[in-house]
C-alpha cells in the first residue's frame, strides 16, 4: 500500500521530500503533482521501476513516450543532441512551465531508451516536483495519470487517485487539487517548432 504525503507547493518540507525521495532512490514509484496534472514516475536511473511504469501504462518500455522531468535545463546535454541558438532561447523563454518539448535524443540516453531518436523534455513551474528532484539528484521519468472518465480525463483529487493507485504505487504525493489540463507538445526535432498537442502552455512563446 502507497504511503500517502503532504506536501505544500509554497513551502515542502524537506523532510518529507527526504522520505520521498528514498522511497525513489529504492526503485519506488511515485505519483506527484506537477503544474498541469497529476503524474505517475520514478527515478530515470532504475530499470526496475521504469519497467513497473512501462507495465502500468501497458506499454513496451524501449517505445514508452515518457517524458524526462527535469528541474531546469542544467540536464538537457545528458540527453539531448546539441541544439541551434533559437531552440535554445525558445526553451529559455519558455521554461519553467507547462510544455513537453520533443528533442532530438542523444547516445546518453538510459540503456532502456538506446533505440529512440527523440526525448521529451519538462521543467515544469512547481515547487513540489523540483524540490524532489533536486533532491534526487537526476531528472525523473514521468507520463500523465487518467480518469476512467472520458469527460474529466485527468484525476485532479489526491483522495481519489490514493483510492485508486495505493496498490500500484509505492508513495502518492498530495499536492492539492491537480489542473485537468495537460502540457502543450511542441515538437523540435527538426528546428522549426511543430504543435502536438495544445495544453495549459500559451503558444505565444
Amino acid at each position: 500500500m502507497a504511503t500517502l504525503i503532504k506536501l505544500y507547493n509554497d513551502n515542502p518540507n524537506p523532510k518529507d521530500v527526504q522520505r520521498i525521495v528514498s522511497i525513489i532512490r529504492n526503485g519506488g514509484l511515485i505519483i506527484y503533482p506537477s503544474d498541469t496534472v497529476y503524474a505517475l514516475g520514478c527515478d530515470i536511473t532504475n530499470n526496475r521501476a521504469l519497467e513497473r511504469v512501462a507495465k502500468i501504462k501497458g506499454v513496451k518500455l524501449a517505445k514508452a513516450n515518457f517524458s524526462f522531468v527535469c528541474k531546469d535545463l542544467s540536464n538537457l546535454s545528458d540527453y539531448v543532441k546539441q541544439i541551434d541558438t533559437a531552440t535554445f532561447k525558445l526553451l529559455k523563454r519558455a521554461l519553467p512551465g507547462p510544455y513537453t518539448f520533443i528533442l532530438p535524443g542523444n547516445n546518453n540516453l538510459p540503456t532502456v531508451f538506446k533505440k529512440k531518436k527523440e526525448v521529451g523534455i519538462r521543467v515544469p513551474d512547481n515547487s513540489i516536483t523540483n524540490a524532489i528532484i533536486s533532491e534526487l539528484g537526476n531528472p525523473i521519468v514521468s507520463t500523465s495519470i487518467y480518469d476512467e472518465d472520458e469527460v474529466i480525463e485527468y484525476m485532479t483529487d489526491p483522495e481519489l487517485i490514493y483510492e485508486k493507485w495505493n496498490d500500484l504505487v509505492d508513495v502518492i504525493v498530495d499536492g492539492g487539487y491537480g489542473d485537468n489540463v495537460p502540457s502543450t507538445v511542441i515538437d523540435l526535432t527538426n528546428g522549426e517548432p511543430v504543435l502536438i498537442r495544445e495544453g495549459k502552455g500559451s503558444l505565444e512563446i
